[in-house]
């Protein structure tokens, strides 16, 4: 089958993840919830000796401001490099800090009198925390040299540099299998005790979900650590003795939804909190004194990062806040004034990276990173902001390039302003529309996959969700509510009236399995679906049971829509994959599902070569589009919408109308590219009768060029268009040989990555016309299923967690069901 692109092809060219030298699963958790981001608010902070004076991160670089005061001296300003995870020496004459420059995170050290800084670390690995010993001499931190994986590491520190710079605890490979976790072990997290003799960090030690416990190890006797205290906390319980060596801070969600402050001891005593509330509160650090700790909220009315200092008697807080900037270098005011067409004001996406070299946006804005980048064409990954035009930010003085975009019917606007040092830069913005002609439908953007909070660096609502919508040009959101380990961020949402605003937020359900794979519930009206996850080994929900069948029943019942979400990097192989669990064609033979994400968090061409089979099989299901952008995650695959599907809804935007069309199959998907198609007068989702010459019109309308551009009949290309010029824009009518039954879609794909696309490369496909007569023999597709169902078949019955008999039994006969449908398609003569 010609159409069926090959797997090889599943890997863009060029585009990499961001740390790629980190070897660890789900990079888009530890990221986000473990390694220092760039935001515009303070991210991380410490002491000075005083207790009155604070040493923070923000925007990229470190600052001092007294408590009280409200001016903030930036420290460190590194050209094409951001600062992060500052300590101070307890002496207060320099601070080690990290410092990420697009390939590697090392540490340095700042000398505070003079301002020079060098660096401590290279290498190339990513080397984070950095915690001074209590007399200076020595430094502990995180670091993947040689590994790959979180690492406690130790060094002597002098005048020179670090020196017998060693792990302090070594490799360990865990007995259990983990999927979250990687199957080594990590040590994270370090804090010294005020004699300087042990540390406090985070290990994993046979620990199966959650980053592990809080432990304690003699640096002179590392074989002797021991458990303190049994902690599941995601990535975020950074422990922190008290002066007096006692008491131990730290970070938990504890059974709550959000990160609070908890208090615990070295002797392990029953943990107590210390706050309260639904924000994030993380990155706490004792005074000197110990009567204070500061931290880093989310509590404020935008949800943006904030420094927070507490009494830790009475509990009275003020927000360190930094009304005024004394900046190394001089700085220009930019202004931003954004204008569609028509000459109004329109909120957009936008990049600016100054003549630093480095990200800048809005002093309240939530500033975004891209999940990979192509290192041939960018130095770090892209990052970006949502304005509400018109939006004003500081940036250094010089040359900045300014890149705006508005959805994906609207040209990319790029341009490079000279920003003058003292003076106001205007930056007028006005966008070329270049919709889709009309007769192709009247389309609504609906991002069918997005998780609202996911215990990121910000704290969002569906007001700012709603307003990020708007940003991109997305007219729906369906918000997935799903577990993060032992809770379900946004669950307090469900069941809220959505009404029909523009853009709509719709909460939903996405049910996680990581056995037979995740589903996006859509439209349920009554219930959240719980427990939301099966097949969780080494937990009290180990059981296989329910599958994913059961559940879309459960679904059904409540008048649900039923989606299989970011289903495949790779084709799946019957016969050379390790393992092979995934239910979809069993739930497809079913009847279980009305949706499938061709355009995702997953590869688009695997996901559409299997896609292709089940078409060819006749299963006629309809394509939909899910970012999985957890939408308050400063590094995140995304932004909102950049994978949605659009829905020929006559405009309307309420819930029957989206989900129907869904169902219907009457749209595409995209992350760029916009298609129209009619064949004989009809579109996607419509069937019409095979009958020789078929008229046709196709038209093309992208952001970013456009390599392929072809029609697709029963998995086989049967028309290439030629792209020429920008590649941006194409139209054409033409006649087309159906002979045969089956179906015929319109593609677009590229076959690298592009930069100005934040995925891994541009796709877009419309849903099928279907074709009525006899289609094409598709016993090859239905033995490849056979094939499958076999595999997924032994793996269920391998399985020894099953909570009885009868769990196992209904499974293996509603999978031996599935698989004799498609087996009967193979024995067809």
């Amino acid at each position: 089958m010609a159409a069926l692109l090959a797997s090889a092809l599943a890997v863009a060219s060029g585009r990499e993840p961001v740390l790629k030298q980190v070897d660890l699963p789900h990079n888009y958790y530890w990221r986000e919830l473990y390694l220092p981001q760039l935001t515009t608010g303070p991210g991380s902070v410490s002491f000075m000796p005083d207790g009155e004076t604070l040493v923070y991160s923000m925007g990229g670089s470190l600052w001092r401001q007294r408590i009280g005061e409200d001016e903030a001296v930036e420290l460190t300003h590194a050209i094409g490099a951001y600062d992060h995870q500052p300590d101070v020496a307890r002496g207060g004459r320099s601070v080690v800090f990290t410092r990420y420059d697009g390939n590697a995170m090392a540490l340095w050290r700042m000398d505070l009198a003079t301002g020079q800084s060098r660096a401590l670390t290279r290498g190339g690995s990513v080397n984070v925390e950095p915690r001074l010993s209590p007399d200076g001499k020595r430094i502990a931190w995180v670091s993947t040299e040689g590994s790959g994986h979180f690492n406690l590491f130790l060094a002597d520190i002098g005048d020179d540099g670090l020196r017998n710079a060693r792990p302090l605890l070594g490799e360990r490979r865990s007995k259990l299998d983990r999927y979250y976790y990687s199957a080594f072990d990590h040590a994270i997290n370090p804090s010294w005790s005020p004699d300087g003799k042990s540390l406090l960090y985070v290990g994993n030690p046979e620990i199966a979900w959650g980053t592990g416990d809080i432990r304690m190890v003699q640096v002179d006797a590392p074989a002797q650590s021991r458990k303190l205290l049994s902690e599941e906390t995601s990535w975020s319980t950074r422990p922190e003795l008290a002066p007096d060596g006692h008491r131990i801070l730290f970070a938990s969600y504890h059974g709550r939804q959000t990160h609070q402050l908890w208090m615990t001891t070295v002797d392990g005593a029953a943990p107590l909190p210390l706050t309260f509330g639904t924000s994030e509160r993380r990155n706490a650090r004792w005074s000197p004194d110990g009567k204070r700790i500061a931290y880093i909220g989310n509590a404020g009315e935008g949800g943006n990062t904030e420094l927070v200092v507490m009494d830790v008697v009475g509990g009275a807080s003020r927000i360190v806040t930094p009304t005024r900037l004394r900046t190394l270098a001089p700085t220009s005011r930019m202004v931003i004034d954004v204008r569609d067409g028509a000459g109004q004001r329109v909120p957009a996406r936008v990049s600016v990276v100054g003549s630093d070299r480095r990200a800048h946006g809005l002093r309240d804005a939530w500033m975004h990173a891209d999940d990979g980048f192509d290192r041939a064409t960018l130095a770090t990954e892209a990052h970006y902001f949502h304005c509400a035009s018109p939006c004003t930010l500081d940036v250094p003085a010089g040359v900045a390039d300014v890149t705006v975009q508005h959805g994906f019917a609207h040209a990319l606007w790029q341009q490079r302003v000279e920003a003058v040092a003292g003076r106001e830069t205007p930056v007028q913005v006005a966008l070329v529309a270049q919709p889709l002609p009309r007769e192709f439908g009247h389309f609504v953007g609906v991002d069918l996959h997005v998780h609202m909070n996911y215990a990121g660096h910000y704290r969002n609502t569906p007001a700012n969700l709603a307003r990020q919508a708007q940003a991109e040009d997305l007219d729906v959101v369906e918000n997935l509510i799903v577990n993060k380990e032992e809770r379900i961020p946004d669950i307090a949402y469900f069941g809220t009236p959505t009404g029909d605003t523009h853009p709509r937020i719709a909460h939903a359900q996405e049910y996680h399995t990581s056995f037979w794979g995740h589903l996006g519930l859509l439209n349920l009206r009554d219930h959240y679906v719980t427990p939301d996850f099966s097949a969780y080994r080494h937990t009290a929900m180990a059981s296989p049971w329910p599958h994913n069948g059961v559940v879309a029943d459960l679904a059904h019942a409540q008048q649900g829509v039923v989606g299989y979400v970011h289903p495949f990097d790779t084709v799946p192989d019957p016969a050379k994959d390790p393992a092979l669990t995934h239910q979809l064609p069993a739930d497809v033979a079913q009847g279980k599902v009305d949706y499938i994400e061709i355009v995702g968090f997953a590869d688009h061409k695997s996901t559409a070569n299997v896609w292709y089979r089940l078409l060819n099989l006749g299963y006629r299901l309809p394509a939909g589009a899910g970012s999985d952008t957890m939408a308050n995650y400063a590094s995140l695959r995304g932004p909102v919408g950049i994978n949605r599907v659009f829905l020929d809804t006559d405009g309307r935007l309420d819930g029957d109308a989206v989900m129907t069309t869904l169902k219907a199959g009457r749209g595409f998907v995209t992350n760029g590219p916009l298609l129209g198609l009619l064949v004989d007068g009809q579109k996607p989702g419509a069937s019409i009768a095979a009958r020789g010459k078929l008229p046709y019109r196709v038209s093309m309308r992208s952001p970013i060029a456009v390599d392929h551009l072809e029609l697709v009949s029963n998995g086989e290309v049967v028309k290439r268009f030629d792209l020429a010029g920008d590649r941006m824009r194409f139209d054409v009518e033409g006649e087309l040989d159906a002979t045969q039954g089956g179906w015929l879609l319109l593609r677009a794909w590229n076959d690298d990555a592009d930069p100005k696309l934040l995925d891994l490369y541009p796709y877009a496909t419309t849903n099928p016309v279907w074709l009525e007569g006899d289609a094409p023999d598709a016993r090859g597709d239905a033995a490849y299923f056979v094939a499958w169902l076999d595999r997924v078949i032994e793996a269920a019955d391998a399985r020894d967690d099953w909570n009885d008999a009868q769990e196992e039994a209904a499974t293996l006969q509603y999978l031996r069901e599935a698989q004799d449908k498609f087996r009967q398609r193979a024995e067809e003569r």
